[in-house]
């Protein structure tokens, strides 16, 4: 392992200064109104983002790729991927993915 000093550890975004967060997917059943879509995805944000600290990158259309990662600098925990998975299972939701956690500088979910 490097020794590198903390103003270069925080500039590559690595140990303390690491970032990880997790990818998710999901569809609405066929025929869903755009309202019932955007409702959704505002609850989504106002019932598990937000109260969690946690930031929403994406959009609540069917074909777009959402991610999730802190408001702060910091790292996604396994509980924020189970409580976002459960929400959106609640909702009649299909084909619900929450991809495992992963370096949002350096990987890519698996």
């Amino acid at each position: 392992m490097a020794n590198r000093s903390r103003r270069l550890r925080k500039k590559l975004r690595v140990d303390e200064f690491q970032e990880m967060g997790f990818d998710i997917s999901f569809n609405f059943p066929v025929g869903t109104a755009e309202e019932t879509i955007d409702a959704v995805v505002d609850a989504l944000i106002d019932e598990v983002i937000e109260p969690r600290k946690l930031a929403f990158a994406g959009s609540g259309h069917p074909g777009l790729g959402r991610m999730v990662c802190t408001q702060q600098l910091g790292k996604c925990t396994d509980e924020d991927r189970s409580a976002v998975q459960t929400w959106l299972q609640g909702k009649g939701l299909e084909a619900v993915v929450v991809t495992e956690l992963f370096d949002l500088w350096y990987g890519e979910p698996a």
